[in-house]
């Protein structure tokens, strides 16, 4: 199909009951647009490419950095969480070189990745989602736990990839 394109995505469960999931797209817009969009802009766009998180509050002042911390509540696959988590790497891209934001829960351990890597097409975003460790009661629905991971990055490089190219325009050849 030209003109769309289908996020590549890999899910594992390995040790020590680690969920990760990794999903990657092209968006046609500079590195330094898409970082702007998923960093610098956080606290106004996350809600919108996520929209399972129904309340953002940036808990540090002043603009977000490494060490910047913040408190989400979502509603996924109709249950509600509560975490806060801590921005552990923010790194603008300078090319060749990618731009990077981290974060990585607290409360439940969580480690969220956005790796934004300048190429000849524009940029090429790779999502990681890792979830430190399973609970226990929710062993019994590790295949559905599964699913809706490796669905969730899907979910979230798509909907970058729509908000970021329909609102910023294409960079003079």
């Amino acid at each position: 199909m030209l003109g769309s394109q289908v996020p590549k995505s890999e899910f594992r469960l390995g040790e020590g009951d680690v969920v990760k999931a990794q999903a990657k797209i092209t968006i046609r817009r500079p590195a330094d647009t898409v970082y702007r969009f998923i960093a610098e802009d956080f606290e106004r766009n996350y809600p919108r490419w996520s929209p399972e998180v129904k309340d953002l509050r940036v808990l540090s002042s002043g603009p977000l950095k490494v060490g910047s911390r913040a408190r989400q509540v979502r509603v996924d696959q109709g249950r509600r969480t509560e975490s806060t988590f801590r921005i552990t790497r923010m790194a603008s891209p300078r090319p060749p070189d990618a731009g990077q934001l981290t974060f990585e829960g607290m409360s439940p351990r969580f480690v969220v990745d956005y790796h934004i890597d300048p190429d000849s097409d524009g940029t090429r975003l790779t999502f990681t989602f890792e979830l430190q460790r399973l609970e226990l009661m929710m062993k019994p629905f590790e295949k559905l736990i599964q699913v809706a991971v490796q669905d969730g990055a899907q979910r979230t490089v798509r909907n970058l990839k729509q908000l970021i190219e329909s609102e910023h325009k294409p960079a003079a050849a």
